[in-house]
């Protein structure tokens, strides 16, 4: 990922938070048949391993797995982003040399990819990935709602996925670059949006 220095993020805590607040990852290998992606819930643990380790599970059809990596497995986190029109920029009303933009937060962690299909291993990373999605409804599923032998038949259709993190990137671009003016013009811009504009606008730097 290219990250000019202005948008490195260098907070492992804060990359952690991104990579735990996006529901969905892609995860990219390449293999000796080309590129393969996945997209797919993760489960981040941050205390596990050096830089933490990522849990999941594939289909057991999809051939993502079957396919040798020939270098690290890549897991891409996106976080909010939002268009940003010149319009908001005071620069545009003094020179006019202004060009659109978008703004967001990335996270790609690199490690090498471990496929598991012990029944037990992957009942866990099922059970963790339903409590995290389930957990904050009004009225959660469980996994143990379903029954026992239906749950073991699911358990043999998947392949777990266990990637310890051995590199993490991450990328906040949100108008760090641009003069103070600009950036108050597009906070207040992305203020006056959606939910996830809103969210944005919150995470423009006033300084």
């Amino acid at each position: 990922m290219y990250i000019p220095p202005a948008f490195r993020e260098t907070d492992e805590a804060a990359m952690h938070a991104t990579m735990r607040a996006a529901p969905l990852a892609s995860l990219v290998t390449a293999t000796a048949a080309g590129l393969l992606c996945t997209p797919l819930p993760l489960l981040l643990e941050p205390e596990e391993g050096e830089r933490g380790v990522l849990y999941g599970h594939l289909a057991r059809a999809n051939p993502h797995w079957r396919e040798p990596a020939q270098a690290e497995t890549l897991a891409i986190f996106s976080g909010p982003d939002a268009y940003v029109t010149p319009s908001w920029y005071a620069t545009k009303r003094e020179t006019g040399k202004v060009v659109p933009t978008w703004n967001y937060v990335a996270v790609h962690a690199y490690g090498p990819a471990e496929f598991f299909d012990e029944p037990d291993r992957l009942l866990a990373v099922v059970t963790r990935l339903t409590e995290r999605h389930e957990g904050a409804r009004p009225d959660p599923w469980a996994v143990a709602d379903a029954p026992a032998e239906f749950i073991a038949a699911q358990l043999r259709g998947i392949v777990g996925l266990r990637l310890p993190i051995t590199r993490l990137e991450g990328k906040r671009k949100m108008s760090q670059n641009r003069p103070a003016a600009d950036r108050a013009g597009v906070a207040a811009g992305l203020a006056a949006g959606d939910p996830t504009e809103r969210h944005v606008a919150g995470l423009i730097p006033s300084a």
